[in-house]
């Protein structure tokens, strides 16, 4: 029996921050510049007893754009002020030690010199004012840390030779790569990644992890170090840890006994640009030789996390080599016997960051889950797995993030939206969570809302497919209509926060956003993820096509027939296969990063792993068919709607090439275009002004397409 489209739509409507409705049409619209230069939250940890939060901020300057960070302090009980802790230089990274003193990382100068990046501990933090002092003095930058829990001890991690036993103690830095007598690279034969996501590799130099015991004042005895990777030769780790680009802490962790380092590490070698297998590694602090805990699993294992009492080792991993949008899967490793489970066998979601509950019943971790991201308690014995409703806002979570079980039963926690960007919050499951910081809200409250609207619709194969509409709160116009494109593919333009593709700057100009989770996106379950693979351009098309004429049937402020489409990276792909295969709906293309030629991105991209599971696990010579079925390249000659083309230098996931490539054919077409091309930005665009100059143009090419009738202005 046929049905119509409205009878497939879904609702569940969200309306931004409240303020009274007459105030609501002198509010100036948020901006781009508000967008760049907003506070932004960093870092938060609390104390061990529950009585303290501390907090990283960046602030931007308005005029300068310069940007710098800060340390806070906010105290738990009574309705204190948060207070900004004294610290010279930039801050990041705040954690506690066991005795509640605080440690961060700070650049701050040692001695009136520059130190470089080092730890440094406030003692009593409680206590104003706090008086920071320098923890470590390395000649080399630390770039992470983990306290161990009996505080005796420090891991700190750094770029650092591989032939070199202490940190930041010898004078070469290990780089193979330039043998001289010039500046030339050279790569021998096995060398594996030559460049990873935007920098040079420089084999013999890694990311390594070493151990220091703590003296009785606080700082690093530099003469009780140890390497954790081992012997290079006999058994040791070569590679990074913390895996590069995006690991971070979240992959090490200490032995409940403070007597060994668990990290997760890939083996760098030949295969590297085409393995996923990052493994788990059980490394004495004494400096001997680390042990692969995860040998037998070839895929993912990360996140590890030891049980309070130091029996099980937890930990997320994916069963499927070379496929990095696997599902993540809890496991538990028994450290006495060796025996591992899988506890979350039976829950179709990718759990994320693992955190122990104080009684060691439960573990907690965060999820996405059909546009939302919410924490969840997951219990130990049985794998049962219970949503956690934290959020301020009822019936919609958002993105939880940086979770923290207090003694008392209540939580500290971060919440994002698309609204708003985060804030630090505390509360109990179920009940009205409390703002601890007033970053951005207060700034917002002066900017004129938006609504964020949920609806699903049937999509490909009949499929419920989801998306989200956002739009000026007060207008009653009739709006052009914006299709915006996620990247990934594996990913979710789902109700969170983005300094980068932001809906609510966008939706801020007057237009109506339509974000569409199409097959291949994330927190829908595995089978919906995996739908994508091998089918760029067929199941996500039809989604999209679907899903912006169901918003238009929903809303009739959304005008799909005066619209643009925008994305980046696997969205930029779908931009420049919408130009050849969907060109009559949309007046302009804005595409960024994205694949033109997917024979020329086989041999160009970095992780080759990616680009070949994505075409059937094959590379471009063993199946060049399943590389040109969906080749954006092979569609030129029916290219004929005006695209902005955005594309950075230092981008090696998808090099700048192929966005000349993408130009060079619009050109060669005819059709209106133009190139905007960054030096030193890479897959994203990060710094205040490029940021700015990105949102200025991209917002000049919309008018210019979607005002004045459509007509070029």
């Amino acid at each position: 029996m046929k049905t119509s489209l409205l009878s497939h739509i879904a609702l569940a409507v969200a309306v931004a921050a409240p303020l009274p409705a007459a105030a609501a049409p002198s509010r100036t619209p948020f901006s781009a510049h508000d967008l760049v230069s907003l506070n932004r939250l960093g870092g938060v940890a609390a104390s061990p007893d529950g009585t303290l939060v501390a907090y990283t901020v960046t602030v931007t300057d308005a005029a300068t754009y310069k940007r710098s960070t800060q340390l806070w302090l906010r105290p738990l009980g009574a309705k204190a002020p948060a207070r900004q802790v004294p610290v010279e230089g930039s801050v990041s990274d705040p954690a506690f030690g066991p005795d509640g003193s605080l440690f961060f990382l700070s650049d701050s100068k040692q001695n009136g010199k520059d130190a470089g990046t080092q730890v440094w501990k406030i003692s009593q933090p409680a206590t104003a004012p706090a008086s920071a002092v320098a923890v470590t003095s390395f000649k080399s930058d630390v770039n992470g840390f983990k306290l161990s829990p009996d505080g005796t001890h420090i891991a700190v991690w750094g770029d650092i030779a591989r032939t070199c036993p202490t940190f930041g103690g010898c004078e070469s830095d290990g780089n193979a790569s330039l043998p001289g007598p010039g500046t030339g690279r050279l790569y021998k034969d096995g060398t594996g990644f030559v460049r990873h996501w935007d920098a040079w590799e420089t084999p013999g130099n890694y990311s390594r992890i070493f151990a220091y015991a703590l003296g009785a004042d606080g700082r690093v005895n530099t003469d009780t170090g140890h390497a954790l990777d081992g012997d290079a030769v006999n058994g040791g780790l070569v590679g990074d840890a913390p895996n590069k680009p995006f690991g971070d802490g979240g992959d090490v962790a200490w032995s409940a006994d403070s007597k060994a380092v668990i990290y997760a590490a890939r083996q760098a070698d030949r295969d590297e640009p085409r393995s996923t297998n990052l493994d788990l590694w059980w490394a004495p602090i004494d400096g001997s030789t680390p042990r692969n805990l995860t040998a037998a699993n070839k895929a993912t294992d990360a996140g590890p996390a030891v049980s309070p009492d130091g029996r099980w080792l937890a930990y997320v991993a994916m069963a499927r080599p070379t496929y990095e949008a696997d599902r993540l899967v809890v496991q538990l490793l028994d450290l006495q016997s060796g025996q591992s489970r899988a506890l979350t066998e039976g829950w179709d979601r990718s759990a994320g960051s693992l955190q122990w509950t104080a009684d060691g019943k439960a573990l907690l971790a965060s999820a996405e889950d059909v546009l939302d991201t919410p924490a969840f308690r997951i219990d130990v014995a049985t794998g049962r797995v219970t949503r956690l409703a934290l959020s301020p806002v009822k019936g919609r979570e958002g993105h939880i993030g940086n979770l923290t079980a207090l003694k008392d039963g209540r939580f500290v926690f971060t919440r994002d939206s698309i609204e708003a960007p985060a804030e630090i919050y505390i509360g109990k499951p179920g009940g009205k969570a409390s703002a601890l910081t007033d970053l951005a809200t207060s700034a917002l409250a002066s900017r004129a809302p938006v609504t964020t609207r949920r609806f699903s619709f049937k999509g490909a194969n009949g499929d419920t497919v989801w998306g989200q509409i956002t739009k000026p709160a007060n207008s009653t116009d009739k709006l052009p209509g914006i299709l915006y494109v996620h990247g990934g593919p594996q990913g979710s333009f789902n109700d969170s926060w983005s300094s980068r593709w932001n809906p609510r700057v966008v939706a801020s100009q007057g237009y109506a956003v339509v974000s569409i989770d199409f097959h291949g996106s994330t927190g829908y379950g595995q089978a919906f993820t995996d739908a994508i693979n091998n089918d760029w351009g067929g199941k996500p098309l039809e989604d999209l096509q679907k899903g912006f004429a169901a918003a238009a049937a929903l809303d009739p402020q959304v005008d799909d027939a005066n619209a643009c489409a925008m994305g980046a990276s696997y969205g930029g792909y779908m931009m420049n296969w919408i130009e050849g295969n969907w060109a009559d709906k949309f007046r302009c293309i804005v595409q960024h990063d994205g694949v033109f030629d997917a024979r020329a991105m086989a041999y160009e991209t970095d992780e080759l792993w990616f680009d070949e599971w994505e075409h059937g696990q094959k590379n471009y010579v063993q199946d060049p068919a399943a590389f040109e079925k969906w080749n954006p390249v092979n569609h030129v000659g029916q290219w004929k709607t005006p695209m902005l083309v955005i594309t950075s230098e230092k981008d090696f996931r998808i090099p700048y090439t192929q966005g000349l490539a993408a130009f060079t054919a619009l050109q060669t077409m005819k059709v209106p275009s133009e190139l905007l091309v960054f030096p030193d930005e890479n897959h994203w665009v990060l710094k205040a002004r490029n940021s700015l100059q990105w949102h200025q143009t991209v917002f000049h090419w919309l008018d210019r397409w979607l005002r004045k009738d459509g007509k070029e202005g």
